[in-house]
């Protein structure tokens, strides 16, 4: 009976790697076609050292019954924390998180994490799928972003400033936003033309930059010079900030300028310049020219003078 149990307990083991493997690689590969019926809240946390945070996560898929569960390190990379057969949980050794709830369809599973520290920061997602497919395609949730706070460090929301494009571009705009000066990076960015949210020519950088306690990011919109030369539209920059409580906005916008011809300034003053060069030019040589006549008909008076004078000195000789 002891070699027996002994077997059926390495066999059981033998069986999980196995399918941890497969659900792996499966997982990394998976479509996003019924993604949207996996939900994960909250999106956001922000939780001071020691704490304790929890996460759920539910799916809405017909036969799937198994959560996994994964903590998206700094390169990138999806480290397995553990996953849920219907109603167990089986966190991986040594992460330091628990498991309840059920992963069955329509149900909650919660992740739990202990304990936390700096290196608990992270984003946290979970998949689901179905236990006895191994050939069925995992799907992932959303996501949710945890930030364990550092000591002597204020959550401080951004300022945002935007800017207008260069005068050298010609035939697109692009107009540059920048959010600065905020802790933690729970940010989001998104552009309004006159009202309209813009998607499709806006891009923005794909983590914030860390410059001393605090974070910078820029994001930037292109348009046309068509819609960026009318004085009456406005470019709005918002950006969605969490500050361990609420999500607020916040948001810098410009308007639109009038078309000089779609030439840039300096262009512009070149241009000026040599014009008021040329103009220079014409007028010392108008001067020049002035005073050549004036010499000339000075000239012409005195040699006009002598021949009366010789004139008259004839006549008296006669």
């Amino acid at each position: 009976m002891i070699l027996y149990s002994a077997v059926q307990q390495i066999s059981k083991h033998i069986m999980i790697f196995l399918f941890l493997s497969i659900t792996l690689n499966i997982v990394l590969v998976s479509g996003s076609s019924l993604s949207d019926k996996v939900n994960q809240t909250p999106a956001h946390m922000c939780n001071n050292p020691g704490q304790t945070a929890k996460i759920s996560c539910s799916h809405s898929i017909q036969n799937y019954d198994q959560i996994l569960w994964y903590k998206q390190t700094k390169n990138r990379q999806l480290q397995l924390l553990g996953y849920m057969l219907a109603n167990a949980g089986y966190p991986e050794t040594g992460q330091n998180v628990s498991m309840g709830g059920s992963a069955d369809k329509d149900k909650t599973s919660t992740l739990t994490i202990e304990g936390l520290s700096l290196n608990s920061s992270g984003v946290y997602f979970c998949a689901a799928r179905a236990q006895c497919d191994t050939g069925r395609e995992a799907y992932f949730g959303k996501g949710a972003k945890l930030t364990v706070l550092e000591p002597d460090h204020d959550v401080t929301p951004p300022t945002v400033q935007v800017f207008k494009p260069s005068e050298k571009e010609c035939k697109v705009k692009t107009l540059v936003c920048v959010a600065s000066g905020f802790y933690p990076d729970h940010v989001s960015v998104s552009w309004e033309v006159d009202g309209v949210t813009e998607t499709d020519s806006v891009a923005t950088d794909n983590t914030a930059l860390r410059e001393g306690k605090h974070y910078s990011l820029s994001s930037r919109l292109t348009v046309q010079s068509k819609t960026w030369f009318k004085p009456s539209r406005t470019f709005t920059c918002r950006v969605s900030f969490f500050n361990g409580t609420d999500t607020i906005d916040v948001e810098d916008s410009i308007t639109g300028e009038t078309d000089s011809g779609g030439m840039p300034n300096d262009t512009k003053m070149k241009i000026m310049q040599n014009a008021k060069l040329t103009y220079s030019v014409l007028i010392a040589k108008s001067f020049i020219y002035g005073v050549f006549i004036m010499f000339l008909v000075w000239k012409l008076k005195g040699l006009s003078g002598k021949q009366s004078s010789r004139e008259r000195s004839c006549g008296l000789n006669n």
